[in-house]
């Protein structure tokens, strides 16, 4: 097993234990991790949280999920106004397990503020030639405000509030990369990674990836369709390997996504299985 592969898991499961963070209960049960001093302050800013013994919880009197969802959008409101967070306008659902049920919606800036557990849908793009497997790759545009400039998957994207994997894919394929929706429902789910991750302004990111595989034409070149993606290119599985193994010119939960993919083509020595436990930490 190459460590230099394994860097990149380490690097994304930097927070192995939420350490002092406190929990954040919604319809009574753990939906974030709050820093302590986070958890001080809250229910300072709204009078629909209280603090308790062990963290912090929402309003048990809140009827459903749309009340629920109000008064965590005037929190994240004010939280703004506090110059602590910056607007997305993409809700998110809040819910306490991947698959549980909808207990409220977010904006998406106040999910990893809160150590809220969010999904994304990554496309990994293959063309498989004469000379072997190749993999489209998207240059990230230079403005963008999380991983500038760098290498990420032909497609991907958060999966906003009441869509699934599969239709959040559909969506950014044809927003990011103008694929056709019949080429792109041509899609197989193989599977998900998960990383739990302290990240220095945002927060704690409790993130699974769900991973998709598609066998692309030769003759279908993705083309930009908006303004998350500068420009796409047709590498060699193996130079994007490298691009992995040697440096960082991957944005950094890709690259768990091209490890798995790395790992099901057979391209990677997993011998003692370190690099696939690593890429399954969700908490």
């Amino acid at each position: 097993m190459d460590h230099r592969f394994l860097r990149h898991i380490e690097a994304c499961n930097n927070a192995e234990s939420f350490g002092d963070d406190l929990p954040l209960r919604v319809a009574g049960q753990v939906v974030g991790w709050l820093p302590p001093r986070l958890a001080e302050e809250l229910p300072l800013l709204s009078p629909h949280l209280f603090p308790s013994a062990d963290g912090v919880a929402l309003d048990p009197s809140l009827p459903d999920a749309e009340a629920r969802t109000t008064v965590l959008s005037a929190l994240t409101a004010e939280l703004v106004r506090l110059g602590r967070l910056r607007l997305r306008d993409e809700p998110f659902d809040v819910r306490a397990t991947p698959d549980g049920p909808v207990l409220a919606r977010i904006d998406r800036a106040a999910v990893a503020f809160l150590g809220i557990l969010s999904r994304g849908a990554h496309l990994n793009g293959l063309v498989r030639r004469a000379d072997g497997l190749h993999l489209w790759v998207g240059w990230r545009a230079r403005n963008k405000a999380l991983a500038p400039g760098k290498l990420d998957n032909v497609v991907a994207g958060g999966v906003p509030a009441g869509l699934s994997p599969t239709e959040t894919l559909l969506k950014e394929a044809e927003e990011e990369a103008s694929m056709p929706r019949a080429l792109a429902t041509k899609a197989r789910e193989v599977g998900a990674v998960s990383y739990v991750m302290r990240n220095e302004g945002e927060g704690l990111r409790r993130d699974i990836l769900h991973c998709f595989d598609l066998e692309l034409p030769e003759d279908f070149t993705p083309v930009p369709g908006d303004d998350e993606v500068e420009r796409f290119e047709l590498w060699p599985a193996r130079r994007v390997l490298e691009a992995v193994r040697d440096g960082d010119a991957v944005k950094f939960n890709v690259s768990l996504v091209l490890i798995d993919l790395f790992l099901r083509e057979g391209m990677l020595d997993d011998e003692d299985g370190a690099l696939r436990r690593g890429l399954s930490r969700f908490r």
